[in-house]
């Protein structure tokens, strides 16, 4: 395969803002290799992301209203990342969108920021909307990203992204599993938010608090961290469940940061124990939340495994490169999502693809 030179477009449930990626992929022998080139991250207005924080209440009408606008807008941001450093060699742009419902039990997904404008706007080919066919196949939706730890970075033994959630990949008996561990940083931001601040950096919230050990029992003993994967987690689980539970106990947001940063790092050592606790077993660690130096501390606590935490440019992109890669996949007909890991009937190659 030729070299492909793509832009790879993520905005996560955390709302730190749009990840913009360019990156260059290629293959030999059926070995993948990429190189990032530029990125950004093109933060949320406090109107965009109050916006996006309350969308899961929206009626359908509203939500595709919300839907039409956040495309354009997101047509304007990657032409702005375009023209800002000049990049000229695109053979695809590929988007994620930003998710605002998920409930795969109903068979229903939504990622807004996919409609055809995108394509119209920009005037390039645009591969997106990655989620949807997964679920219409028995599927989760949910994770996609194993398909690029997998042939990006098999070296490690077990990926872990720290986003607004946390998800894990990992190979078992020639299948890759994956699944959603736990909520992250939906609640600790929110948390924070509390405080004035709009995360909690390096975890120093967290730190001041103490560790509620009632609050901590029932949010270990919730039932999703009993179903076995594949299995995934939305907001509005977070906003029915989660939310409901911490404010029941009347905290400080101090003390709930540090419960639930306890409660993270239990579930993250729960999860590589699992499968192996040897301090051989090398883990690549990403997402914003690996800046939560606490928190990354208190999971060293619950495992025995070796924390990798890669270049800086890494840690921030890695989604968006990975949703990159899932779009070069589909425009060479090579499967990019894993029914291993979403429970789908079969393997399958999924996005939608728009020509100018």
């Amino acid at each position: 395969m030729k070299a492909m030179h793509v832009i790879g477009v993520m905005s996560g449930t955390s709302l730190d803002g749009i990840d913009v990626a360019e990156i260059t992929f290629s293959e030999t022998t059926n070995n993948w290799h990429f190189e990032l080139g530029v990125c950004k991250t093109y933060g949320y207005s406090k109107s965009w992301e109050d916006r996006l924080r309350g969308a899961a209440s929206l009626t359908s009408k509203e939500l595709e209203v919300l839907n039409r606008e956040y495309t354009l807008y997101l047509a304007s941001v990657i032409d702005q990342f375009i023209n800002e450093y000049n990049v000229t060699e695109i053979d695809a742009i590929c988007s994620h969108g930003h998710t605002i419902l998920h409930q795969p039990h109903h068979g229903f997904t939504l990622q807004i920021g996919n409609l055809p404008e995108l394509v119209i706007l920009l005037q390039k080919k645009v591969v997106c909307d990655f989620r949807v066919a997964d679920v219409a196949l028995g599927g989760q939706g949910a994770p996609l990203v194993p398909i690029g730890d997998k042939l990006l970075f098999a070296d490690y033994d077990y990926c872990i992204n720290f986003g607004g959630f946390a998800n894990i990949s990992f190979e078992k008996k020639g299948k890759m599993i994956a699944y959603d561990i736990c909520p992250v940083n939906v609640v600790l931001n929110a948390y924070a938010l509390k405080l004035g601040q709009a995360y909690d950096a390096e975890g120093n919230l967290a730190k001041s608090g103490k560790v509620h050990e009632s609050l901590l029992k029932a949010l270990n003993q919730l039932p999703f961290y009993e179903i076995a994967p594949p299995k995934s987690l939305g907001i509005e689980w977070v906003n029915t469940i989660v939310f409901p539970l911490l404010e029941s106990h009347h905290l400080a947001p101090q003390d709930v940061l540090r419960t639930f940063t306890e409660h993270i790092a239990q579930c993250v050592g729960k999860s590589l124990d699992i499968a192996s606790n040897a301090s051989e077993t090398k883990v690549l660690i990403t997402g914003g939340g690996v800046y939560n130096t606490f928190l990354v501390n208190q999971i060293k606590k619950y495992t025995s495994a070796n924390i990798v935490i890669p270049n800086p440019q890494l840690v921030e992109y890695k989604e968006a490169l990975i949703f990159g890669l899932l779009g070069v996949l589909k425009l060479t007909n090579k499967v990019n999502v894993l029914a291993s890991v979403t429970g789908a009937k079969r393997d399958h190659s999924s996005g939608n693809i728009f020509k100018p």
